[in-house]
């Protein structure tokens, strides 16, 4: 059979799926796109680990473009996926896309016709819903083990300033420094949606001011980002995440049904509370560690998450009617992301509650085709707003001029 040919753009975040591909009995790598050596150097090192010396390296994307290649992992910065994806799209071939799925809502509408349009697979890398925990909360979840959800927590906790310099590399426009506090919703957000088939029906965003920690680095934005979501049952769900100090692990996950509740207590353990037909509030307690799906999942990156993206892009893309059902379709990926652009559409209004387009029903989709309301001015236009929505002072040059000489001498933050 033959294996399906791909291209990676994006060396530095696309090198752990490089590996994936590299150990796939069913795939190919053959070229590899950054503007970066180093992270171009990065992906060569880990072909070379393979024995694979035939793929071609290409600092120009133009020219990756007009590769010989059956599909791309869109792995280049976070706020230009959508454009690259759906050029390729457009162009036959299937796509990974990496966090997260687009900068604004025009953006969201293009790339679902893209997809609809080519036929081709899309798949959306949200590793965070693949850990053995999590996914056991699925299979109870959609079992009805604790009946309808009422409640829901996600929380990606995930204070990235020690190393924002090897991050951002002192550059001022960095995607990073100009995202608003909102934008990277995908790891809270998307794992409790993949986890009970629910989907976001409206939004309202929250930010803590700008922290000295994170300013001092570059950033303008509100530290930490959160989101009270009403999802199409009546469910309610908060989102929290990024640059919070914590004091324990970094995320959680919790369902609370009419019929129990499930958390994960991140350190490989799920705690359940399960009635069935014991009576209401007769329920058993029970704490255990699920087991991977597959043993070769556990040497790989975020619990395990990042073999299952690449396993199930691949599988998808030859017809495998399991890994198509496990992936992650554009239409789940705009319900995971978008809601965190909306978010900060609230929070520069006050707070109010924004209605969550489904992106499903082409009838939708029309108040959104120029809608380029975003914080990255390039994207914006004349519709960019600030992701400083507290009215600081601009961040003098001096401040990313440390951050790069930080990240040429390999120091933290």
């Amino acid at each position: 059979m033959r294996k399906v040919k791909i291209g990676v753009f994006g060396g530095y975040r696309g090198e752990v799926m490089v590996r994936e591909i590299l150990g796939s009995r069913d795939a190919e790598l053959v070229a590899v796109c950054d503007k970066w050596d180093f992270a171009i150097d990065l992906c060569r090192k880990a072909a070379e680990e393979y024995g694979m010396t035939n793929v071609t390296y290409y600092t120009d994307f133009d020219k990756f473009f007009e590769h010989d290649m059956d599909a791309v992992v869109v792995a280049n910065y976070a706020n230009e996926h959508a454009p690259y994806a759906v050029r390729l799209l457009n162009s036959g071939r299937h796509v990974m896309s990496e966090c997260l799925a687009c900068s604004c809502m025009k953006e969201a509408v293009e790339l679902v016709e893209a997809v609809e349009r080519s036929g081709k697979v899309y798949a959306y890398a949200e590793n965070y819903c693949y850990t053995p925990v999590r996914w056991e909360m699925r299979e109870r979840y959609l079992r009805g083990d604790i009946g309808e959800l009422m409640y829901a927590e996600g929380e990606y906790l995930h204070n990235c300033a020690p190393s924002w310099p090897e991050l951002t590399y002192g550059e001022r426009n960095h995607w990073r420094n100009l995202m608003p506090s909102t934008f990277y919703c995908t790891h809270s957000i998307g794992p409790i949606l993949k986890m009970t088939g629910l989907r976001p029906v409206q939004v309202n965003g929250f930010e803590s001011k700008n922290m000295p920690y994170m300013r001092n680095l570059g950033t303008a934005s509100g530290t930490l980002g959160m989101e009270i979501l009403t999802l199409d049952n009546g469910a309610m769900m908060k989102s929290i995440h990024f640059q919070l100090k914590n004091a324990t692990h970094g995320s959680n996950y919790q369902l609370n049904g009419d019929r129990g509740a499930l958390r994960d207590l991140g350190n490989d353990q799920l705690a359940t509370y399960i009635e069935g037909d014991l009576g209401n509030g007769k329920g058993l307690y029970e704490t255990y560690s699920p087991k991977p799906i597959f043993e070769e999942s556990v040497k790989s990156g975020h619990g395990g998450g990042d073999y299952y993206t690449t396993y199930y892009f691949i599988r998808s893309i030859l017809e495998d009617e399991v890994a198509i059902e496990r992936s992650i379709n554009v239409y789940e990926a705009m319900d995971m992301s978008i809601p965190g652009i909306l978010a900060y559409r609230s929070i520069v209004n006050g707070n109010k509650p924004i209605k969550v387009p489904n992106l499903r029903n082409k009838e939708e989709r029309d108040a959104y085709r120029d809608d380029r309301f975003c914080t990255f001015p390039d994207i914006a236009g004349d519709q960019w707003v600030s992701n400083n929505n507290w009215g600081d002072p601009e961040i003098p040059d001096e401040i990313h001029a440390e951050v790069k000489r930080k990240w040429l001498a390999g120091e933290d933050g």
